[in-house]
C-alpha cells in the first residue's frame, strides 16, 4: 500500500511540473502571437522564465512575423517534447510498481491477444 502511495505522488509531481511548464510556454505562444510589449512587466517576466527550457529548440525552426505578431513554432515544438518527455517518465514510473501473480497473469494475456 506504502508503494502505491509513493507512486500516486510521484506521477502527481511529475504531471504538476508538467503543466506548469505547458502553462509558460503557452504564455509564452500566446504573448508572442498577439505581438505583446516585450517591455511590459508580465511579458519580460514569461520570456525571461521560458528561455531556459526553450532554448534547445529555439533554433529548430524559423519564425513566422506579421506585424508585431510571431508564431513561434519552436514553443510549440517545445510543448510537444515535453509531454512526450512527461509521458514516458510516467510510464517508467508506473512500469516500475511491484504486481501481484494474477494481475501479472492478465497483463500478459492481454499482450498476447493485442499482438
Amino acid at each position: 500500500m506504502n508503494n502505491e502511495k509513493t507512486l500516486y505522488k510521484t506521477t502527481r509531481v511529475i504531471w504538476y511540473v508538467f503543466y506548469v511548464l505547458e502553462a509558460l510556454l503557452l504564455f509564452r505562444f500566446i504573448l508572442k502571437l498577439l505581438g505583446a510589449n516585450a517591455a511590459a512587466g508580465f511579458t519580460n517576466f514569461i520570456y525571461s522564465l521560458s528561455y531556459v527550457p526553450l532554448a534547445p529548440f529555439r533554433l529548430v525552426f524559423g519564425t513566422n512575423s506579421v506585424g508585431g505578431s510571431t508564431l513561434e513554432w519552436s514553443t510549440l515544438l517545445a510543448m510537444l517534447v515535453y509531454w512526450v518527455v512527461a509521458w514516458g517518465i510516467i510510464k517508467l514510473v508506473v512500469m516500475n510498481r511491484p504486481l501481484d501473480e494474477r494481475e501479472a497473469e492478465r497483463g500478459l494475456e492481454m499482450q498476447d491477444n493485442t499482438q
